[in-house]
């Protein structure tokens, strides 16, 4: 596997990950609120994003080139370059539960140590999402927050979670 820069066509696949609305609200909280989600959706929420210079989308492919996964890095904060956060985390789903999550992550993990002078990694993952939480803690995250989130399907708890030793 390896992390290459995300491409627009690359949207298209993503996209078409997400198979249901409660999918589209463990994967995005309520960043898009739309579905079913296109590419063109996911192009024009990163596209102004991207410009900031503070917001890295990521596509993992495997050894054939295909596209098997898809995170984003970000600065969560303008003033403050000491923790990124991982968002928008998704792998196929033909090959969930196989590995391909964790390994993605270690590379993502990789990726700050060698671009990024942060010295934390955060992330957001709902408690309904036992798989996600388990990749998460698999590679070095910890819980560090809960909260409460209000979801157009319901009421949801945020699990925060970090890793602080790059």
């Amino acid at each position: 596997m390896i992390l290459r820069d995300f491409k627009k066509e690359d949207a298209k696949i993503v996209a078409g990950w997400i198979r249901s609305e409660e999918e589209l609200y463990k994967w995005s909280a309520d960043r898009f609120n739309k579905y079913p989600l296109t590419g063109d959706d996911i192009n024009e929420n990163y596209a102004p994003q991207i410009e900031t210079g503070r917001f890295y989308p990521l596509t993992a492919a495997d050894d054939n080139g295909d596209v098997i996964g898809h995170f984003i890095i970000r600065y969560p904060r303008d003033d403050d370059d000491s923790s990124v956060r991982f968002g928008f985390v998704i792998v196929d789903p033909t090959r969930r539960g196989k590995g391909y999550g964790k390994e993605m992550l270690r590379l993502g993990i990789a990726y700050v140590r060698i671009h990024f002078s942060a010295s934390r990694i955060d992330l957001g993952v709902f408690d309904n999402n036992a798989g996600a939480r388990h990749c998460y803690e698999a590679v070095g995250f910890r819980e560090y927050e809960r909260s409460e989130c209000s979801m157009p399907t319901g009421s949801w708890i945020r699990i925060g979670m970090e890793i602080t030793e790059l």
